[in-house]
């Protein structure tokens, strides 16, 4: 027999098995890369497009949405295993390789999908949105990744804790280490306080729901759901927590207005500046930044019991529409306009409480929004400061003698918190402003560990809510 002949004839080329699943994963991330987009707001029409085309059931989305939220919150992890696994920087592997190799490190290392169904299933998506030449170089990698588990690779690839403390946390819980500084910074100091914040960015967070008033009760909502179904809040009267998966779009309450998609930190800050005591009247509220409408809806909804105006404004004209959405049937007087709070069209001192919720860097929101740490940079605290200060100074010339201002913002960065109010009223970068400290404590009832005080800044790891912070002013002169 000649050699031609002893050759084994050569293999049929077998095409790769497309798996919707980890497709629609690799497209939202991505759009989250390409486009700078946010994976809460890319994911929801991706599924419901798989779901309306017979692609995917009940598992299939909570499948794809782990693998998304999964990988995003890990991807410093998972950059500096992949890093360790190849022979050149991460900046000269193409990004979408890297999302390839990232969603294979998320299977393997932070779920219980098998390792060898791990790699093949990252293999075949790699074949299929990058080619078979690039698929092999992903299977050669995550092959790598496969021999050992999380731990072992965090012992290789994390500095020792000893050496070097925020690089160490910032590998181990995946947070740029200007973040992990910043926390720390935030926390006062302690190992145990700041470990537990960082592990509880990284937990998936409860959904919850707000019932407004005047329209379901919050005890209503939950027979709505049933039993198996809902909890109470821990905080707010208003919280019902959902205790499955599921698209809360999909409740009648929520689909009709009734109640809404809102985190119980939000909740508390609305509620607290509702229930501020204030000297005089109570007929007009002001919502300065009202965008997207979750804390207009339930302000509100207060306002309307006791027969009080809310005025809702915000400066992007499409956030706008979603206030108006959002507040659509509420049982009392409302407006929504469109408007530059740093430059209002109201006169000064005609209202009674006004909300400022500022734009910030959102580091106290990274459970719902994990890509944001990776865009954040120092740089753009200084970018918010003005604007910060200017809101919170305006909406204090709104209030009237005695009225009441709530700043509140979603980050626990001392930058973005009471080092604005401070500055606003002791005059730092424009006029003083004469107004009185509000503890905000007392109107939190049956909420714990709130500080010192007057303000107060909620935890995720300690509240379970986003941390929100919140400072309470009464206007003096």
């Amino acid at each position: 027999m000649n050699e031609q002949a002893r050759r084994r004839p050569p293999k049929p080329y077998r095409r790769p098995k497309k798996d919707p699943v980890r497709i629609l994963a690799f497209e939202a991330l991505r759009a989250v890369d390409e486009r700078a987009a946010y994976a809460n707001l890319v994911l929801p029409p991706l599924l419901k497009k798989a779901r309306e085309a017979g692609d995917f059931d009940t598992r299939d989305a909570a499948l794809a949405t782990e693998l998304v939220y999964g990988t995003l919150r890990r991807q410093g992890t998972y950059d500096a295993i992949i890093s360790a696994c190849i022979d050149r920087p991460l900046r000269q592997v193409d990004p979408p390789v890297l999302d390839v190799l990232a969603l294979g490190a998320h299977q393997l290392l932070g779920t219980r999908i098998p390792t060898h169904a791990a790699v093949s299933a990252s293999v075949e998506l790699a074949r299929v949105v990058l080619g078979d030449g690039r698929a092999k170089f992903v299977n050669a990698v995550l092959r790598k990744i496969a021999k050992d588990d999380l731990d072992a690779w965090l012992e290789r690839v994390a500095p020792p804790y000893d050496e070097d403390a925020e690089d160490h946390l910032a590998v181990v819980h995946s947070h740029p280490r200007w973040v992990v500084s910043a926390l720390w910074d935030a926390l006062g100091g302690g190992r145990a306080g700041i470990e537990d914040l960082l592990e509880a960015d990284n937990e998936r967070p409860e959904v919850t729901l707000v019932a407004r008033p005047g329209r379901i009760s919050a005890g209503e909502l939950l027979d709505t759901l049933g039993e198996d179904s809902g909890l109470p809040g821990r905080w707010s009267p208003y919280a019902v927590r959902l205790t499955e998966g599921g698209e809360p779009g999909a409740i009648d309450a929520v689909r009709e207005g009734r109640a809404g998609v809102q985190d119980e930190g939000s909740q508390l800050v609305a509620v607290a500046l509702a229930n501020a005591p204030v000297e005089g009247t109570d007929a007009r509220w002001l919502d300065g930044c009202a965008g997207p409408g979750g804390k207009a809806a339930l302000l509100g909804a207060l306002a309307a019991e006791r027969g009080a105006l809310l005025l809702a404004s915000e400066k992007q004209p499409h956030r706008a529409r979603l206030v108006e959405r959002a507040l659509a049937g509420n049982p009392g007087p409302y407006q929504v306009i469109s408007a530059d709070g740093t430059r209002p069209p109201w006169r000064p001192g005609v209202f009674d409480r006004v909300l400022v919720d500022v734009p910030c860097t959102g580091l106290g929101a990274l459970r719902r929004r994990p890509e944001a740490r990776w865009r954040r940079r120092p740089e753009d605290l200084e970018g918010f400061a003005p604007l910060q200060r200017s809101l919170l100074r305006e909406a204090l010339n709104a209030v009237r003698v005695g009225g009441v201002v709530g700043y509140a913002t979603c980050s626990p960065h001392p930058a973005e918190t009471r080092a604005v109010v401070e500055d606003v009223l002791k005059g730092r970068g424009g006029p003083a402003v004469e107004a009185d400290w509000v503890d905000a404590r007392p109107l939190m009832p049956g909420v714990a560990a709130l500080g010192d005080g007057p303000d107060v800044q909620l935890w995720p790891h300690v509240h379970g809510t986003d941390a929100m912070y919140l400072a309470l002013l009464r206007r003096t002169a």
